[in-house]
């Protein structure tokens, strides 16, 4: 038998049969309205960082309907951040790659498993790395 495992779901094999599984972990036992509230708490104290940190860098922070889009001049890029309910997770779309960050209740934040990075540092490290730069500290 072997094992294969995502962030909230796992899928294992015997006789050559896929039979997949999830397993709900402390993330996903918050339902849609807690996890909304909680991502647009995240998201709005995201978005007042970015604000402060645009006037000393170059990137500019709009929203529209819920998603947070921080665009580069140069080089030219855009970072996508939205909250996706169904699966109880805020997306990241910068730098050619997503990441899905989960909620961990003993940070209070949501934060990318693979890393252990909360939201903002991990905006942060992503935004300096598109800049080229360490000037960016979101707070």
């Amino acid at each position: 038998m072997r094992i294969f495992r995502s962030s909230t779901s796992f899928a294992y094999t015997t006789g050559g049969f896929d039979r997949p599984f999830t397993i709900y972990n402390e993330d996903m036992t918050m339902d849609e309205q807690e996890f909304r509230r909680r991502a647009d708490a995240a998201i709005e104290g995201l978005k007042k960082s970015l604000y402060a940190a645009e006037e000393d860098a170059d990137f500019e922070v709009e929203e529209q309907n819920g998603v947070l889009n921080v665009v580069f001049e140069e080089p030219p890029a855009k970072f996508v951040i939205t909250p996706n309910a169904p699966v109880r997770q805020i997306w990241i779309s910068a730098l050619s790659t997503s990441f899905k960050l989960d909620w961990k209740e003993s940070l209070e934040d949501f934060v990318l498993e693979k890393t252990g990075e909360p939201l903002k540092p991990l905006v942060a490290r992503l935004v300096n790395k598109q800049l080229g730069e360490d000037e960016v500290h979101l707070v």
